[in-house]
């Protein structure tokens, strides 16, 4: 008998990058950073970087097969609140 090598499987990402989210909803990256700056789309920003929690697309996606609809995301961002210095 032969062994078996144990198969790596990729943990799931917890962020995407714009460019990434932007290619999976086909539309242009300059899209989504006006939605990002617009407050109509969820992300983080890190040193200038913007980058979007995959539990937040994956909870748009699950809402909009659950209810058979159309999500607008304008709901999703949250109000910014003071920046820390």
């Amino acid at each position: 008998m032969s062994k078996q090598e144990p198969v790596a499987v990729a943990a799931a990402p917890r962020f995407y990058s714009v460019a990434q989210v932007a290619a999976m909803f086909g539309m242009s990256t300059m899209t989504v950073y006006r939605a990002i700056a617009a407050g109509e789309f969820p992300a983080v920003k890190v040193r200038g970087r913007l980058i979007v929690p995959a539990k937040a697309i994956e909870a748009i996606a699950d809402l909009a097969v659950a209810e058979q609809t159309v999500v607008d995301t304008s709901g999703w961002a949250p109000v910014q609140r003071g920046s820390a210095v």
